[in-house]
């Protein structure tokens, strides 16, 4: 058990039935009556933002998660397999469990894999991947004073906005967290 003074960004609890990790938070000290902590807390398995207030000194349940290494191997249609890549163990995910993952990984792409209880949580890509540009239109120079963008579909399936110099075969570094293009790999 720990309380509100262990609180701190990523501090994960069990709370009302669930598995949730502290975004935000901030400890207050009004003039008159207790101190109490106000938390922004996000759901670890459903990704739910919720605003909970604490008494200071409220005890709560801590969780330990492990981040592990899995190698995504491939897909067959509803479930993906991933391998650890310490023991070789397998795994495999439903796609609804892994939301946009499958845009932004490949087959032997290293994925951080989050485990409680040794069961799969979430599954988070790098924070940039390399992909190769299948379609994209022809860039044109023209009426632009910046530059312009137009969207280019990769590999994966995802769409992304780029400059018009880029062509199709082109390999690009894209970031996971945001979905934007990063540069030429």
């Amino acid at each position: 058990m720990a309380d509100t003074s262990d609180f701190r960004t990523g501090f994960t609890m069990r709370f009302k039935g669930d598995l949730w990790s502290i975004v935000d938070f901030l400890h207050v000290k009004p003039g008159k009556g207790g101190a109490f902590v106000r938390t922004k807390l996000k759901s670890v398995t459903t990704g739910r933002v919720l605003e909970e207030t604490f008494r200071a000194g409220e005890k709560v349940e801590e969780v330990r998660l492990e981040k592990r290494n899995y190698q995504y191997l491939y897909n067959d249609g509803d479930f993906y397999t991933f391998m650890n890549v310490e023991t070789y163990d397998q795994i495999q995910l439903p796609k609804e469990q892994l939301g946009d993952l499958p845009k932004y990984v490949k087959e032997s792409d290293v994925c951080t894999v989050l485990l409680f209880e040794d069961k799969p949580l979430s599954v988070e890509p790098p924070f940039t991947v390399e992909l190769k540009v299948q379609r994209t239109d022809p860039g044109v120079r023209g009426d632009t004073a910046q530059g312009g963008s137009k969207p280019a579909v990769l590999e994966t399936g995802l769409v992304v906005q780029v400059p018009l110099f880029i062509e199709e075969g082109a390999v690009l570094k894209i970031d996971t967290r945001t979905g934007k293009y990063l540069g030429r790999a």
